[in-house]
């Protein structure tokens, strides 16, 4: 677990002030192709920017996350592993907050689903179904990659690969 206390308070309120205008937190699906386990549900914490010099100052006070760039010289500080959401970055931002509505709003939403997911509720489509109406009042709505229906169509019983392999190519009939 992070130490927050050894953060020294200007270091850690410029880097929440930071991420509290250029910051994200969000919570992404992606399809996995075990029947039992249709989406894989992975939070993130991102800043972007041109100068690498603040993102590196969050890598090494949040001891955690990856940098990386992209061709266009935008660089991006991100954390996407659970056990560093919930052992830095929320103690994190829990000590030095935020001070605009939307990013508390946001973060507390985030904080909710961390925990869901910690609790192993993902892994149910109750608990799919929470997370997603949870989401859904992160960032805005935001764009998705799959809609709320794509995401809970997938838990709806499939037919078995053999009956899939059984059944004529016209459709039968």
């Amino acid at each position: 677990m992070l130490d927050v206390k050894k953060i020294p308070p200007h270091i850690g309120y410029y880097l929440a002030g930071f991420a509290d205008g250029e910051g994200s937190f969000h919570v992404s699906f992606r399809p996995r192709n075990d029947a039992s386990q249709p989406w894989k549900v992975s939070l993130c914490f991102n800043v972007s920017q041109k100068d690498r010099v603040i993102l590196a100052l969050f890598k090494r006070h949040l001891k955690c996350g990856t940098l990386r760039s992209r061709p266009d010289g935008v660089w991006y500080y991100e954390v996407n592993n659970l056990n560093a959401i919930v052992n830095h970055v929320i103690p994190f931002f829990e000590r030095f907050g935020f001070l605009s509505a939307k990013k508390k709003r946001d973060f507390a939403k985030f904080k909710k689903i961390a925990k869901l997911v910690q609790e192993g509720r993902h892994r149910t489509e109750e608990g799919i179904r929470e997370i997603l109406r949870i989401r859904q009042q992160m960032n805005d709505g935001g764009k998705r990659r799959y809609s709320d229906a794509e995401i809970l169509a997938r838990f709806q019983p499939r037919e078995s690969s053999e009956t899939i392999r059984q059944t004529p190519a016209g459709g039968g009939g």
